[in-house]
């Protein structure tokens, strides 16, 4: 342990202690603090793990995958480094293993489980050298920071084959991550779900139409939604293979419940793609050679935080904040939204901050008419994009009221709401957001 990593380590600590006094997460200026104390940082202290190092890459749902898994590790009794807050670009991860180390520079920790921007897997694949990587899927997101998904695709598998002895865990549903990991040539796993649970719509938007491999028109047997399902190129055989990890017995409602390898998982959640995440990390348990025994324990006491289906109870009102960050991630958060049947009242966040990406003509792709149900008896746009987020749902004829500011719209769905508030927002808004509604909930 060299004494600039161990200098690194207490400014990472005093960075994020005076940003919480201030009420900033400070996540990320931390790492920044302690990568230009130690630039070998992360090298120095991935080191330190005792057994294995976890990476969840993915567009949708790399957070509480990545935060199951920990907590699921946890649960069979061992030490983890995480960054929880989902700060997973270069200087979020090294925060995660420097405020994660001891006073004395040292980490004691069994495993690391570390969520990875896809740009950011090129400065964090070398450095930290991860054993293995967990894929969620991949979808569009932000056009003017990623491009076309090729590029994302291009980037991961330069990656992937930089570290030739990472073992992956796939979605076996999604067409273009199984390409991506048999043209890679590493080992890997899959996990999926072999039976239609649900009907998908028709019109919902589907990234991975065309086989990666000859570009012939993909066949679907069934969709779970976007481009999940059960597909096969006509033209080359390339298919969906049968999973490694494969859920059955699928009932979403009120919660969710599946059985996989014998055992059957239920959790207080909504949402078909929190069977996804939940999936993925149990794949991850096992593939790692944990038993699971205490999985469904870990489903019972774990708690979405940041913004993931996370609840709070302001003033009597039940409200659930959720991020919406693309098309996909938000028809499955109308879906999950749409499960409950009871009247209620919805707040659309939409920011345009870079780390959102500046164009948000991906609103247009998403179902919003889904929303036009009597059981939805307002709907309120706010954020800094307010404006464009009205227009959108005037085009499918669906009012908006119009209140900028995100406290504001939030004090008066509390005030003269149904009591039922589900409060959707895209990435810069969620930590602000946040907050608003932890203060509200406090307040007397």
């Amino acid at each position: 342990m060299s004494i600039r990593c161990t200098a690194a380590v207490w400014a990472a600590k005093v960075t994020g202690f005076f940003c919480r006094l201030t009420g900033r997460q400070g996540v990320t200026l931390a790492g920044q603090v302690a990568l230009k104390i130690c630039p070998n940082l992360l090298k120095e202290l991935s080191k330190q793990v005792r057994k294995e190092i976890f990476v969840t890459c993915g567009t949708n749902g790399k957070t509480t995958t990545n935060n199951m898994l920990c907590s699921a590790l946890e649960a069979e009794g061992f030490k983890v480094v995480c960054n929880h807050t989902g700060s997973n670009m270069l200087n979020g991860v090294a925060a995660a293993f420097a405020l994660g180390a001891g006073l004395n520079g040292k980490l004691d920790a069994d495993y690391a489980v570390i969520e990875v921007d896809e740009a950011s897997t090129k400065y964090v694949f070398p450095a930290i050298r991860p054993n293995y990587m967990v894929m969620t899927n991949l979808f569009r997101d932000q056009l003017d920071r990623y491009g076309e998904i090729d590029i994302t695709m291009n980037i991961l598998e330069e990656m992937i084959r930089k570290v030739p002895k990472m073992k992956l865990i796939i979605n076996a549903d999604d067409a273009l991550s199984e390409y991506l990991a048999e043209d890679s040539g590493s080992r890997f796993v899959t996990y999926g779900i072999s039976r239609q649970v649900v009907k998908s719509a028709a019109n919902e938007i589907r990234e991975g139409r065309f086989c990666k491999k000859c570009g012939e028109r993909l066949q679907y047997r069934f969709y779970h939604y976007s481009q999940l399902g059960d597909y096969s190129c006509p033209g080359c055989g390339f298919h969906r293979p049968a999973p490694d990890y494969d859920a059955y017995d699928v009932k979403i409602g009120e919660d969710i419940s599946f059985s996989v390898e014998g055992k059957t998982f239920r959790a207080n959640y909504k949402g078909f793609y929190n069977v996804y995440n939940i999936l993925a990390a149990y794949a991850a348990l096992r593939t790692a050679g944990c038993g699971a025994d205490h999985f469904q324990e870990m489903l019972n006491g774990y708690n979405p935080e940041n913004g993931r289906m996370e609840q709070f109870t302001i003033r009597g009102t039940k409200a659930i904040l959720n991020l919406a960050k693309n098309p996909a991630g938000f028809n499955q958060n109308i879906s999950a939204v749409m499960q409950d049947p009871s009247p209620k009242d919805i707040i659309i966040v939409i920011n345009d901050n870079a780390q959102d990406g500046r164009d948000i003509s991906w609103l247009w792709d998403v179902d919003f008419d889904l929303f036009g149900d009597s059981s939805i008896r307002s709907i309120t746009v706010s954020g800094i994009r307010c404006q464009d987020m009205r227009l959108r749902m005037k085009y499918v004829d669906i009012p908006a009221d119009l209140v900028p500011d995100v406290e504001t719209a939030v004090r008066r769905r509390v005030e003269d709401g149904v009591k039922n508030l589900y409060v959707l927002v895209n990435y810069t808004a969620l930590f602000s957001t946040r907050n608003i509604m932890k203060r509200l909930e406090e307040e007397k």
